[in-house]
């Protein structure tokens, strides 16, 4: 009796990898990790108690005293880091408090330093939320930014912030130079071994609003779109990426994530420095509210949004979803 040979196909059967869970875990391409979300936290010199974030569902601001509690959260969730901002209890026009050690941020820090926690303390870097006008800069009589003359506020801020505890100073104003001018005073400072992860890539986003009800940082006047980029441009975020690392920055970061997915992946071929990316207040909104509606299923479409991210390359997420992405995330393991 003569077997006949099974005919061989002529395509590529993709399923057999895709047919079971378990396949589907072995080969998977990208995997997220609790360790590689960092939770962003305000802190607010004017509060004793937590006041809930409206257009951010499940945020608060944090009083000083209570930033502890949620870097305590952080770190049982098994998170990589946290990322603070500072709401001073006065702003004046040149930002000021940004530097003040006795400001939320340094006070927040010190006592965050003090638990031992193992998580990375990162430390926003800007004048936004210090400023009376809002701006990421001092400003010229005229109105304009003045770019120079904001440099060393920063590097300032930066030197207190390292000097209360922070691992990583993180400007995100977006001024040209700054970096350089936080690297000379970070290590004049004798702050040399606090990393600088730049906001290299910070676009004028419409999916910022949520932040600036949270941090109180609207612009009183105009937009920030004379120094942060152009939304429609990719190849001009490559060449701020390249002056930031050239600078001393030891990590990018492309801001917003999910509509600049392009731009990190980009940016992933050209460095190998660590990329973050940073998913922004309007991207956590805008799932929460259409999960809200019932148009979403909230656990599915965030960790979709999260592994879309890692996909395009980034080395680690800043998110709003931090801590219950890593609950969700623990639970898929078990």
């Amino acid at each position: 009796m003569t077997l006949t040979a099974s005919r061989v196909s002529s395509f590529r059967r993709g399923r057999r990898i895709r047919r079971s869970p378990a396949l589907r875990r072995l080969v998977r391409e990208t995997r997220l990790d609790p360790a590689m979300l960092v939770l962003p936290i305000f802190i607010d010199a004017r509060l004793d108690v937590p006041a809930p974030i409206a257009s951010l569902r499940g945020h608060m601001r944090w009083p000083v005293a209570g930033a502890v509690d949620v870097a305590r959260q952080a770190a049982a969730a098994g998170l990589g880091g946290v990322l603070l901002f500072g709401l001073p209890e006065a702003k004046d026009e040149q930002g000021s408090g940004a530097a003040d050690p006795r400001g939320p941020v340094p006070l927040a820090l010190r006592s965050i330093r003090a638990q031992d926690l193992g998580l990375a303390l990162i430390a926003d870097v800007c004048l936004c939320e210090y400023t009376a006008h809002g701006h990421c800069g001092l400003l010229l009589p005229d109105g304009a930014i003045d770019n120079d003359a904001t440099l060393p506020v920063l590097a300032e801020a930066a030197r207190v912030y390292a000097a209360a505890g922070a691992d990583v100073v993180a400007p995100s104003d977006m001024m040209d130079g700054r970096v350089e001018a936080i690297r000379r005073g970070l290590d004049g400072g004798g702050h040399g071994e606090t990393a600088i992860l730049s906001y290299a890539a910070k676009y004028a986003s419409a999916f910022y609003g949520p932040f600036r009800d949270a941090a109180d940082c609207a612009p009183q006047f105009g937009d920030r779109s004379g120094y942060q980029l152009d939304r429609a441009n990719g190849r001009e975020a490559l060449l701020e990426l390249d002056a930031d690392a050239a600078e001393g920055a030891d990590m990018l970061m492309v801001k917003p994530a999910g509509p600049y997915l392009d731009v990190i992946a980009a940016a992933r071929a050209r460095s190998a420095l660590p990329l973050a990316a940073y998913q922004v207040s309007g991207e956590y909104a805008s799932l929460v509210a259409a999960s809200e509606r019932g148009w979403v299923d909230l656990r599915s479409a965030a960790l979709e949004s999260l592994i879309g991210i890692a996909r395009a390359g980034a080395d680690f997420i800043i998110t709003y979803f931090a801590l219950e992405a890593a609950a969700w995330l623990s639970e898929k393991s078990r």
